[in-house]
């Protein structure tokens, strides 16, 4: 499946963005979605998922209760809403995608084998 992240910009602290990851060539039937992000001089890290078989979310301690990973199927289309985001919060944003991950090792990125471009998120102070 091909992705294409969408919807980074440039917010003040306590701002909202929406990120948007839409695929091409396959459905999302079957896939667990993720988000990740990476700062400069850090390293990838997980923001948030969903496995295809559990509608139930994941999300890194960071986020929790701030952002949101929802997924219109109709659409193919990932979608990752950011409330009070924090300068912290700056950094590129990935989508990424795949079919064969299991519960444990879905907040690794080398689990993920289809990514998307990243979009990247300013939050200033």
């Amino acid at each position: 499946v091909q992705l294409q992240a969408s919807g980074g910009g440039l917010v003040q602290t306590g701002g909202s963005l929406r990120l948007s990851c839409a695929a091409s060539g396959r459905t999302f039937s079957g896939y667990t979605l993720a988000w990740f992000r990476q700062a400069t001089g850090k390293e990838r890290e997980f923001v948030a998922a969903f496995k295809w078989a559990n509608s139930n979310p994941f999300y890194a301690d960071s986020v929790k209760g701030r952002f949101t990973i929802s997924r219109d199927n109709a659409k193919s289309t990932l979608y990752l809403q950011m409330n009070s985001l924090q300068p912290e919060d700056t950094a590129e944003y990935y989508c990424a995608a795949s079919r064969t991950i299991i519960t444990s090792t879905l907040r690794v990125p080398s689990s993920y084998d289809s990514w998307g471009q990243g979009t990247l998120v300013t939050v200033s102070s």
